[in-house]
């Protein structure tokens, strides 16, 4: 299994991203994935949920409304449209299979595979 992130970057605030993970070595359509993100001295947190085909979405509060995440299942491709950026969304940014989507958010034992993230930094 590898989950390779990509389209991070520096942003002002208020700017857009749109990150990449590319997902292999699994059958990506078959599973639950999220984006989470942590922070310098912070902890996991949660940002976003997609089921296996697509067609649900869940937020964490903080970024209902300005993240989109989607999937190409033909593509095995994860992704998060940012928009609104503020100072405080700066974070290493990583996608993860959901290993048990009732476990809570941000309990690492939630997903089994991690990517090594790609960091995105808010600032003018």
């Amino acid at each position: 299994v590898q989950l390779v992130e990509s389209g991070g970057g520096l942003v002002q605030p208020g700017g857009s991203l749109r990150l990449s993970c590319a997902a292999s070595g699994f059958t990506f359509s078959t599973y639950y994935m999220s984006w989470v993100r942590q922070a310098p001295g912070k902890g996991l947190e949660w940002v976003s949920d997609i089921n296996s085909s697509g067609d649900n979405t869940y937020y964490a509060n903080s970024m209902k409304g300005r993240f989109t995440i989607s999937r190409d299942n033909a593509k095995n491709m994860l992704y998060l449209e940012m928009n609104s950026l503020k100072p405080e969304d700066a974070a290493l940014y990583s996608c993860a299979r959901v290993a048990d989507y009732d476990l809570p958010y941000g309990s690492r034992y939630r997903y089994d595979y991690w990517g090594h993230g790609t960091q995105v930094t808010v600032s003018s």
